[in-house]
């Protein structure tokens, strides 16, 4: 019983890993290297679910209303309004009432 190579089916090759796989491969052996673990309160798990969660909100975030975060570009309304205090006191035309004074 002598098969020919014709006989034998050829082993199927392993595919390329793809980006995120590698990508991921390399976290896993990061995280190794620092003794962190994979799962638990602060595992590897969590800190880059909650990287992914965030860093895709914010894109929504961005998407929706038309401009990047803390882009002054958002429209009137978006900046920040200045303290009360803070109004003409580089000016030196303010002045500071006591409440507790009758």
């Amino acid at each position: 019983m002598t098969a020919t190579l014709n006989d034998v089916a050829p082993r199927k090759r392993k595919p390329e890993p793809s980006a995120e796989e590698q990508a991921a491969a390399e976290l896993v052996r990061l995280s190794k290297e620092q003794g962190l673990s994979l799962t638990g309160p602060d595992g590897l798990l969590k800190q880059l679910t909650k990287s992914v969660l965030e860093t895709a909100l914010n894109e929504e975030m961005t998407e929706h209303l038309g401009y990047e975060k803390h882009d002054w570009a958002g429209g009137v309304g978006q900046r920040p309004q200045r303290h009360p205090l803070e109004d003409g006191a580089d000016r030196g035309d303010w002045s500071c009432r006591d409440r507790r004074a009758p």
